[in-house]
């Protein structure tokens, strides 16, 4: 069996370490294409310039438009191409950051993650998830390498909405269950191989950082300060998460994600909110215990996690809408086939109305 752990080329953490960006970048280019959206440029962009320009790397700021879709890859693309940019930085959130990864492998160039937010595991992977420009998940882009630099200044994150970092927990939260869903099925990895105990570990030490710590997290954030507590679980959410599930493997919780975007007041959830609600529906399907239930959705509540149905905004539960998200998680190739047992668009309709039913019931302690 071959095994196979990847990971970004490095990774800094630590308040202030955006001014060490010119030096970090320097080894891998010396024009940067740098890609964000109003609001990270808002608060990066004068510390990115800065620390680029103190280095003689010169630098070609773009606005992203809002969706990791086709368009804007082609757009961004070009943007870079025709200022001759040979390293490309992408600032913000999951969904700039799934693009600028996108956006350098298509230029062929290296690529530097700088999260000014610790909402998902998206800036350590190999991997972009494409939306249609309305917002639907499209299709998963697996990319030859990890990102080259992964930098976070836990400065900016703690000033971040405090919704984003648990949002980013909610993302987390499914690793460990995930990767262990995908050891029983011996399903493989992102990379193609299967699952190192190195990476198991790591994915189950994001879950325990989470539980020990994801409170004080966010009553740190809530003051904007970078406290130990909080950097431990910008760690979880970006290193121990991304590493974590693309090296050990994604399973029903992403996939019932990929599944709710096909309704569109999902869309005002955000991606590690509805992951959430996924994980609690994966432990539902796996029938398991009920302690280990409870366990999952007091930590989603302690924090602010969804764990039912209207908390993702689905206000209006039919058996049709309930049918379709089921249909759309199963599509073929679809990684909730990564569970170790047979999944049928009944499979998981049941298993999403058995979450949803917990989650009220857990709400109202009844359960």
């Amino acid at each position: 069996m071959k095994k196979i752990l990847i990971a970004p080329n490095r990774y800094v953490q630590g308040p202030g370490v955006i001014a060490d960006l010119g030096e970090q970048v320097k080894p891998l280019g010396d024009h940067a294409l740098v890609t964000g959206g109003k609001t990270a440029f808002a608060v990066a962009r004068e510390a990115v310039a800065a620390s680029l320009e103190a280095q003689g790397i010169r630098a070609t700021f773009e606005l992203f438009r809002g969706e990791c879709c086709r368009s804007e890859i082609d757009r961004l693309k070009e943007v870079g191409t025709r200022a001759g940019a040979n390293v490309v930085i992408g600032v913000g959130g999951g969904k700039v950051i799934d693009t600028a990864k996108a956006v350098a492998y298509y230029m062929n160039v290296p690529v530097v993650i700088v999260p000014t937010i610790a909402a998902t595991d998206a800036p350590c992977s190999a991997l972009s998830v494409i939306y249609t420009e309305e917002g639907v998940f499209e299709s998963y882009l697996v990319l030859p390498t990890n990102p080259n630099l992964v930098l976070v200044d836990t400065a900016i994150i703690a000033r971040a909405p405090v919704r984003l970092l648990v949002a980013g927990m909610g993302d987390a939260l499914a690793t460990w269950f995930e990767a262990d869903a995908c050891r029983q099925a011996s399903a493989r990895n992102l990379p193609g191989g299967h699952s190192t105990a190195t990476a198991l570990s790591l994915a189950r030490l994001c879950y325990e950082i989470l539980l020990e710590y994801g409170v004080a997290a966010k009553l740190a954030a809530e003051k904007g300060v970078p406290t130990p507590a909080l950097e431990k679980v910008v760690e979880a959410n970006t290193l121990l998460s991304g590493l974590g599930f693309e090296s050990s493997g994604l399973a029903a919780a992403h996939g019932i994600h990929d599944g709710l975007t096909v309704l569109p007041e999902t869309h005002h959830a955000y991606h590690g909110e509805k992951v959430a609600f996924g994980t609690v529906a994966q432990l539902v399907m796996e029938n398991r215990p009920k302690a280990e239930i409870k366990e999952v959705l007091a930590f989603c509540k302690a924090v602010g996690l969804p764990i039912t149905l209207k908390e993702i905004h689905v206000a209006e539960v039919t058996p049709e809408k309930i049918m379709q998200v089921a249909r759309a998680t199963c599509q073929p190739g679809g990684i909730v086939y990564n569970m170790p047992f047979p999944v049928s668009p009944e499979t998981v309709y049941n298993a999403i109305l058995g979450a949803d039913a917990l989650g009220t019931a857990f709400h109202a302690g009844a359960f």
